[in-house]
């Protein structure tokens, strides 16, 4: 049965709703002080929404993977600039929900878990940072939930794992958001927009290099899996 584009947006609302309000909490919860934990959490949140409703919407809950997969023509524009709105939502609303429910003061010590850049850094360094973490992600994901010669039933799996390890990596550096909605959430709740750019700008790069470098020289033919459903025809 067809799906209509209303069920496409709910799925890609929950998704970033995940990773924001899990991911953001883990950061709260240890003070930002336990990377393994944290990095789990940003791992297990996306890895397991994209196995339990990845077949719906092609659980794709990024808005630069959005980018590069309608650019590398596996998702219509229309439909792309639909799930950019609604991921960049689910965020919002699950930052929002979790400063409501946390303690105002573990929230204020890590910022709402608000991606950030590390001392030191930066916004050039954290730049390089944010568009190699995102190449791997979207790497994995043409590598595992697109291409057909991939392995599609552990997909949630290998995407999931990709985030934990750019997390361990990136965590301490850019907060790793690999996600403009991850950032966006967090910022709009906090009103901390510092770097705005860095996390737009960085992950959409990153997403472009690996998705047109798998589409056009790694795949040895055109059919690839369409990470999305068909919609109903008007």
């Amino acid at each position: 049965m067809r799906r209509g584009l209303e069920q496409l947006l709910i799925v890609e609302f929950i998704g970033p709703f995940a990773l924001t309000f899990i991911g953001a909490g883990s950061i709260v919860a240890t003070g930002g002080q336990n990377l393994v934990a944290i990095a789990l959490a940003h791992g297990l949140a996306i890895g397991l929404l994209v196995a339990t409703a990845g077949h719906i919407s092609g659980g794709v809950y990024n808005p630069a993977l959005t980018v590069a997969l309608a650019a590398t023509r596996q998702l219509p524009w229309d439909r792309a600039i639909a799930y950019i709105v609604v991921q960049c939502l689910g965020a919002i609303v699950a930052a929002l929900l979790l400063k409501a429910v946390v303690a105002p003061a573990a929230a204020a010590a890590v910022n709402l878990g608000n991606p950030g850049l590390g001392p030191g850094v930066t916004p050039i360094q954290g730049l390089i940072v944010e568009i190699i973490l995102t190449f791997f992600l979207m790497f994995s994901v043409w590598g595992s939930a697109i291409d057909s010669r991939g392995p599609a039933t552990i997909a949630g799996l290998v995407i999931g794992l990709t985030i934990t390890m750019d997390v361990f990596m990136g965590g301490g550096l850019t907060g790793a958001a690999m996600n403009p909605s991850r950032w966006i959430g967090t910022a709009v709740a906090q009103g901390d927009f510092t770097n705005w750019w860095l996390y737009w700008v960085g992950p959409i790069i990153g997403a472009l290099l690996a998705a047109f470098l798998y589409r056009y020289v790694l795949l040895e033919r055109p059919e690839v899996r369409e990470p999305s459903v068909e919609l109903p025809q008007p």
